[in-house]
């Protein structure tokens, strides 16, 4: 509680000292930087929670840095800062993201213009599909995918965001540098929402020719059983979002349900090999999957399959046990009813 104190007076300081560079009329261009620094530290996972403090900050330090009316000289210069992204003012929004050029700061930055996607106000929404991309190859990569993990985490919550948003964000994924960036995040990432995120890439093809490097060497877990689950269905699927469904309509009883969307993969590798190096894999949950996909491939294996469910049987995971123990069941079953 302390520590997040802390930030937030760095946060306010740092606005006031932006808020009085705006109004300075020693100073051509507002001085950014002390802002830069201290957003370069706010967690990104809080970001909604930092867009309402620094909104309702800064509209607050510039009503104290404005000069008195009596001072008829010292007029706001009218600059166009990334701040006027996130105003009360929808037509300094649109304003801003029309103006804005170049790179942004820091991945805050570039999250603010990335939220407008998801405006209240449809013309704010329209200048960020039309300027988004531009900012985007002008920012630093790095800068861009850490904003981007975020968002698509979450952009199945935005109630405003529309199929063509969506398009904006999907051509921003699909640019060379970026999907690169996306694909070492998933595989280097040791903590973070990276299932999903892997499971939004899926709807662009950036990550085919990488899945099974994924399998293979990402350090979660969780992202390894899901790419080698796609290995093994040939096929990537992502949840597109929720929808009612009536459980006791007589009552009035209804619950979200997730709206699941695939995609086809075209896969090489065989699914004895797959199968060999799943089995093999050092976290249960990927062991656990190679273990379904014998019990549904025995008929296809041969030899092999006896080998494999002997293996699953002897694991130290009960899970995992349970499915080698289905799979020799079954083996068994299949040797008595067969003619001898």
């Amino acid at each position: 509680m302390q520590q997040s104190q802390l930030l937030r007076d760095k946060v306010l300081s740092a606005l006031k000292e932006f808020a009085s560079s705006i109004d300075s009329g020693s100073k051509v261009v507002a001085d950014v930087s002390a802002l830069i620094h201290v957003t370069d530290s706010l967690p990104l996972s809080s970001f909604d929670y930092w867009e309402r403090v620094i909104r309702s900050e800064f509209a607050s330090a510039l009503r104290e840095s404005t000069p008195p009316k009596w001072k008829v000289w010292s007029k706001p210069t009218g600059l166009v800062t990334w701040l006027d992204l996130i105003s009360w003012d929808g037509y300094k929004r649109e304003k801003a993201l029309r103006a804005l050029s170049g790179a942004a700061p820091n991945a805050f930055f570039f999250s603010l213009a990335v939220r407008r996607l998801n405006d209240w106000v449809p013309q704010v929404r329209k200048a960020a599909r039309e300027k988004l991309p531009e900012i985007a190859r002008s920012t630093d990569p790095e800068c861009v995918v850490e904003a981007l993990c975020v968002a698509l985490s979450r952009w199945n919550s935005w109630g405003r965001i529309e199929e063509a948003e969506r398009e904006v964000l999907l051509q921003i994924i699909c640019e060379k540098e970026i999907a690169r960036c996306l694909r070492s995040k998933l595989i280097f990432s040791a903590s973070g929402p990276m299932p999903s995120l892997f499971s939004q890439l899926g709807r662009t093809p950036i990550l085919d020719e990488a899945i099974e490097e994924i399998a293979n060497s990402a350090i979660q877990p969780s992202v390894r059983a899901k790419a080698y689950r796609c290995l093994f269905e040939r096929r990537i699927a992502w949840i597109e979002g929720r929808r009612w469904e009536w459980t006791d309509i007589r009552y009035g009883e209804r619950k979200l349900v997730p709206v699941v969307s695939e995609r086809q993969l075209e896969v090489e590798t065989p699914l004895l090999e797959l199968l060999k190096k799943s089995s093999e894999d050092g976290s249960s949950i990927v062991r656990r999957i190679s273990a379904e996909i014998l019990i549904r491939e025995l008929d296809s294996l041969g030899a092999m399959a006896r080998v494999l469910a002997e293996q699953f049987a002897l694991d130290e995971s009960p899970p995992v046990s349970e499915r080698g123990d289905f799979a020799l069941k079954k083996l068994e079953e299949a040797e008595r009813a067969s003619p001898s």
